[in-house]
This record gives C-alpha cells, sequence and structure tokens, in this order.
C-alpha cells in the first residue's frame, strides 16, 4: 500500500473514533468500545477499495452488501457513512433521538442499512440469503457481514455457515471482531484465533488470519485475498482486536459495554485520540458494471397440469395444494421457496421439480432458513418458507426481527394441530396462530379446502408483507368451486338462517366438523351459523358482528391453543361491540352480552392417537360442538 494512502486511512480511522465517542455521549447510551475495535476493520474495506458501492443510489443492484451482525456496533455504522459524505455530522448528532434514522440498532430506515441487526447471530443467514440471490440473479455484488465473537456461540451461525458451503458461496465474506470481550466478561474462546479458524475450516469456508486488526495493512492484505478469492468457497476473515481501542482507559477493559461515556471521560478521551480533520472523507469504489447479465432464472415450464381442478368426489389436503399452487404461481421469476427438509410432507417439492434452479433445500436448520429467506426478500424476491408449523416457533426471533426489516416472505405451516395424529405432540402445531399473530401488520390465513388454498397462496405472494399459511396433513373434502374468491380480510358464511340459534366460527380441518355438526342438528330442526374464518388476521369484523347481532351466541372451535388463537382473535374483535360503553346505558345499570362468546380449543396436554381419538379427547369435533349448542339452548 502507498504510504500516503495508508496515511490517509490512518486519518479516516481516527475521525471515526472520533464520530464514534461524539455521538454516542451526545445520545447518553450506546455501545463505543464496541465500535471502536472495528474501526480499522472497517476502515480497510470501505475506503481501501474493496467494498464497491454507488453512495448516491442505495439501491443499484450492483452494489456489493454490508451487514453489521453485530448491530450494537451501529454508531461505527453510521460514522462510516459520515466519512463517506452520505450522511451530515448534524444528524450523526441525532443517533438513537425519537425519530431519528439512526436508531440503537440499524434498521432499514436508514437507508444504507440492509436490514434490521441487533439480536446477535443473525447476520450470517441473511447474508447468506443475499449471496444467494446475486448467484440467481448472476449479480458481481459480494455480500460482507461484520460478525461479534460473542455471537458466534449463537448456533445459527454455524448453520449459516453449513449452508453457505453447500451452496458455494464465495461471493459472501465473513468478518470476525474477535475483541476477546463480550457483555459480562471474556468470550469463549477469548483471543485464540486459532480456535476459531479450526471450527469454522471444519465447516469448509477458507479462513484468513489477521494476528492485529488495527493494522491497516494486514487488514487490507486481507480483504485483497478475500475478494480474490474465486474457488467456490465463502471467506471468513478472523481478526484480533482489542475492545475500546484507542483510548486507554477502555481498551480491553470489562464494565464497558453498552456504556457512553460521560463528558468528562469524552474529553479525556478526545486528548488521546488527537486532533481530527473534520473535513475529510473517504471513497468508496464504484459498483463493478456488468452489462447484459443473464439471469439463472428459466420460465421453461408450462404448468397448464397446474389448473385449480379437484374433483369434489375426493379428499384432498391443504398441504398438497399448497405444493400445487406454488407450481402453478411459479412462472413469476421472483418467487422462490425454501423447505426445511420436510418438502415431500409439505409438498413444496412440486415447486421444485418445476424450478429446482429457485428451490433451495435449507435442511433441519429453521432458523438460517429464516434468515436466508429475509436475505431474499431483502433483494426482491418473494420467498415461501416451508416446514411443520411445529417447527416453525424454533426460528420466531427470526421471524420476530424480519418484521422490522419490512420482509416480504411467506411461511406456510403444515400438520397443524392434533388432527396430525399419531406422531405425538411434538409434531403438532398449536401456536402458530399466536406467534403469527403478534406480529405487526401480518396476515394469518387457514384454508379448509383444496380450493381456498390455492386462492390463498395466489393472495398471499400478491401481497407484500408477512404472511402465515397454515395446512393440514389430513385429507379433507372440497367445498368451494374454484371460481371462489378469497380476499384476505374476508370471511364465508356457509351456513345461515333467520331462525339461527348460534354462531359456529371455525377453519381449517374443524370447519368440516363444523359443518358435520350443522347436518346432525337439521335433523333435530336446531339451525345454527357456520362461518368459515379463513383470514384469522386481519378479521371480516363485518360479518362477526352481524353474527353476535343475529344470533344468541358465538362458538369459536379450533385445532390450536386457546390462547392467542381463533377464539381469543374474535373475542378481541367483537369486544367493543359487545360490551357498550357507559354513553350508550345508563351508569350503574347492568348489561347482559347479545352475544356471548364460547371458545372450544385444545386445553389438555396432546397425546398420540387418530385423529378423530384426538379431535373428540380435545373437546372440538363435532359431537363437542352439538353438545354446546345444546347447552346453549336448554
Amino acid at each position: 500500500m502507498k504510504k500516503q494512502n495508508l496515511q490517509n486511512l490512518q486519518r479516516i480511522s481516527k475521525l471515526l473514533r472520533y464520530y464514534i465517542l461524539m455521538s454516542t455521549t451526545n445520545a447518553g447510551s450506546g455501545h463505543p468500545s464496541s465500535c471502536l475495535s472495528a474501526v480499522e476493520l472497517m476502515t480497510a474495506l470501505m475506503f481501501g477499495g474493496y467494498f464497491r458501492f454507488d453512495v448516491k443510489n442505495p439501491a443499484n443492484p450492483h452494489n456489493d452488501r454490508l451487514i453489521f451482525s453485530k448491530g450494537h456496533a451501529a454508531p461505527l455504522l453510521y460514522a462510516l457513512w459520515v466519512a463517506a459524505g452520505a450522511v451530515s455530522e448534524k444528524e450523526l448528532m441525532s443517533l438513537r433521538k425519537f425519530g431519528s434514522r439512526l436508531e440503537g440498532h440499524p434498521t432499514p430506515e436508514f437507508p444504507y442499512t440492509e436490514l434490521a441487526t441487533g439480536s446477535l447471530g443473525q447476520g450470517l443467514s441473511a447474508g447468506l440469503g443475499i449471496a444467494l440471490a446475486a448467484k440467481l440473479d448472476n449479480l458481481p455484488y459480494r455480500t460482507f457481514v461484520l460478525l461479534g465473537d460473542s455471537e458466534m456461540a449463537e448456533g445459527s451461525n454455524w448453520e449459516a455457515m453449513q449452508l453457505a458451503v453447500h451452496y458455494k458461496l464465495d461471493n459472501l465474506i465473513g468478518i470476525i471482531d474477535v475483541n476477546r470481550l463480550g457483555q459480562r466478561g471474556e468470550t469463549m474462546y477469548g483471543h485464540n484465533l486459532k480456535a476459531y479458524q479450526k471450527r469454522i475450516e471444519a465447516f469448509g469456508w477458507k479462513t484468513i488470519l489477521v494476528e492485529d486488526g488495527h493494522d491497516l495493512d494486514e487488514a487490507m492484505s486481507a480483504f485483497a485475498k478475500a475478494t480474490a478469492d474465486k474457488t467456490g468457497k465463502p471467506v471468513l476473515i478472523i481478526a484480533k482486536t482489542v475492545k475500546g481501542k484507542g483510548v486507554s482507559f477502555l481498551e480491553d477493559k470489562e464494565g464497558w459495554h453498552g456504556r457512553a461515556l460521560s463528558a468528562e471521560e469524552l474529553t479525556k478521551a478526545l486528548q488521546e485520540i488527537g486532533k481530527v480533520d473534520l473535513t475529510l472523507r473517504g471513497v468508496i469504489a464504484e459498483p463493478q458494471k456488468v452489462q447484459n447479465q443473464k439471469s439463472k432464472i428459466k420460465n421453461q415450464n408450462d404448468n397448464a397440469k397446474f389448473k385449480i381442478e379437484y374433483s369434489k368426489d375426493k379428499l384432498v389436503a391443504t398441504r398438497k395444494a399448497y405444493g400445487n399452487a406454488l407450481a402453478r404461481i411459479g412462472q413469476d421469476p421472483r418467487i422462490v421457496v425454501l423447505d426445511g427438509e420436510v418438502s415431500n410432507s409439505t409438498y413444496a417439492e412440486v415447486f421444485k421439480a418445476c424450478y429446482p434452479e429457485r428451490f433451495f433445500e435449507m435442511f433441519i436448520a429453521e432458523q438460517n432458513m429464516v434468515g436466508a429467506a429475509l436475505g431474499l426478500s431483502r433483494r426482491g424476491k418473494i420467498p415461501f418458507v416451508s416446514s411443520f408449523a411445529a417447527f416453525l416457533t424454533r426460528a420466531f426471533d427470526q421471524i420476530r426481527m424480519s418484521q422490522y426489516s419490512n420482509a416480504n416472505i411467506k411461511f406456510c405451516g403444515s400438520h397443524s394441530g392434533v388432527s396430525i395424529g399419531e406422531d405425538g405432540p411434538s409434531q403438532m402445531g398449536l401456536e402458530d396462530i399466536a406467534m403469527f399473530r403478534t406480529l405487526l401488520n401480518s396476515v394469518v390465513l387457514y384454508p379448509s379446502d383444496a380450493i381456498a388454498t390455492e386462492k390463498l397462496v395466489e393472495e398471499a405472494a400478491k401481497h407484500n408483507g408477512i404472511v402465515y399459511l397454515r395446512t393440514t396433513r389430513k385429507d379433507t373434502p372440497i367445498i368451494y368451486k374454484p371460481t371462489e374468491k378469497f380476499p384476505i380480510g374476508g370471511s364465508k358464511v356457509l351456513r345461515q338462517s333467520r331462525k339461527d340459534t348460534a354462531t359456529v366460527i371455525a377453519a381449517g380441518i374443524i370447519l368440516h366438523e363444523a359443518l358435520a355438526a350443522y347436518e346432525e342438528l337439521q335433523k333435530e330442526k336446531i339451525n345454527i351459523r357456520v362461518i368459515d374464518l379463513y383470514s384469522i388476521k386481519p378479521l371480516d369484523v363485518k360479518t362477526l358482528q352481524k353474527a353476535a347481532k343475529e344470533t344468541k351466541a358465538i362458538i369459536t372451535v379450533e385445532d390450536h391453543f386457546a390462547e392467542g388463537g381463533i377464539g381469543e382473535a374474535v373475542a378481541s374483535a367483537l369486544a367493543c361491540y359487545l360490551t357498550p360503553t357507559l354513553s350508550d346505558i345508563g351508569e350503574g345499570e347492568r348489561v347482559r352480552l347479545r352475544a356471548p362468546i364460547h371458545s372450544l380449543a385444545v386445553r389438555k396436554t396432546p397425546r398420540s392417537g387418530k385423529p378423530e381419538e384426538l379431535l373428540a379427547y380435545e373437546g372440538i369435533n363435532r359431537i363437542a360442538i352439538i353438545k354446546k349448542i345444546k347447552e346453549l339452548s336448554s
């Protein structure tokens, strides 16, 4: 490296330290010591010519991508973009202030952030998804992921490592900032770089050791090797650094994690750093310009055989219809499918047979699967993620974090409820509706037959945001015609009369139990209303209110735990309607609800058994519905 260039990078490093300390002290909080350890590494990357980015156009598809998996180092990320001339010093001083784009941990509110990070151990999985997108679209950009040594204890990182090697992602480069100290003390391997190297190479990655992560020459050499590597292997740079580097009373000291300097401490620290040039700005290399790149996506399949055609006299599981629907809509090149080694049960394999280049087997590593889907989503893909509903719960942190990245991901949980039968409780998704309902602006759909499934997969693909589709293992009858429409936020009133004594609300497999109960009650001239609540979030509140007004009781029935399920969703939606305010009634006057809500749900510890036995055991079958109706009628 030329001496003049090296000196310029050293001056930028000093400027970054100044910005980190000033912004965090001004904010009164933050993680300056965690930022200081990675300054030279990030200076070498961004301003040494290895990171290629159009500063004026963050959306340029050829831009390299940078993820701060150690999201608490956000002040360093923001300082880098100030040094690049993309952010003003004034805005930097808004760090952690309400309304600022510069939040405590990065979010896409800041346009130079790829995705929300801060829940440690997730950045590498998302980077894997972004790197997959580059390979799929035949684009030349590289994905860099800054990792902390503490977060290397997270299993999702090692899941990502396996898959990155499996898919030969030599466009994925990780950087581990081995500063030895975590939040409460020393990390598992401290400064033992060889311990990291041994484990990472065992997963098939190429590793580059940096003995002094504050030596710009050594850091530059590492990035030169990493970006030149075209062996088909992803690369991890393992760099020894010092937490709090540049400020003597912070360096390698415990007790400073997540602590900003006081005004007095700041003055002392800035004296150590010395004079900085506030006019200095670094230059980021332009992205590689490649014309006439041909995507690897092919649309050679004629999916006419995947029309929505189901015989009324045949039983079809909604999970089978899910696979058929994916293959039918798969001509959209944005659609990709990820599955957790159960594609022959979720029927995602039907899509794989048609579009193998857009199907990604993620094996039994659900956390990484969701993280990778987020990365693909952020690069404009529409990922469909499928597994057993029960197994998606182990990836809830990744699912939870994806909402803060404005993710456009479609989840499908099959084998939901006790109705799966003999496999027992470990395989039964009974918390999934509650889990997905908690997400901001999420959509939760639960089809009851193959046609509804096909239409709702279409609706999910068109909707921009997180959608959860719940499918069933058991074959069920066809209820609807192929022309039926299923808008998000709707419902279907399948049985009704002017004499309905109660309304039964169900979805999925339990809807068929409700319809069977209706037929039995008709023999005794007892009328009930039956509603297919295929859209659990958002709800068709108007239809529910009408039922509450016209019938004497609402009965929700579901193959899910009572907490957070259909019953609570309906009760919440009708609470304002069913409970008049004091402005509507005289104070102290007693109110009798027009339509009290009764919930039939899974309330016992599930057992292995036949589906019919388990529905009866939990009191959510046709017999239980009939019994409840008669109790209310007596």
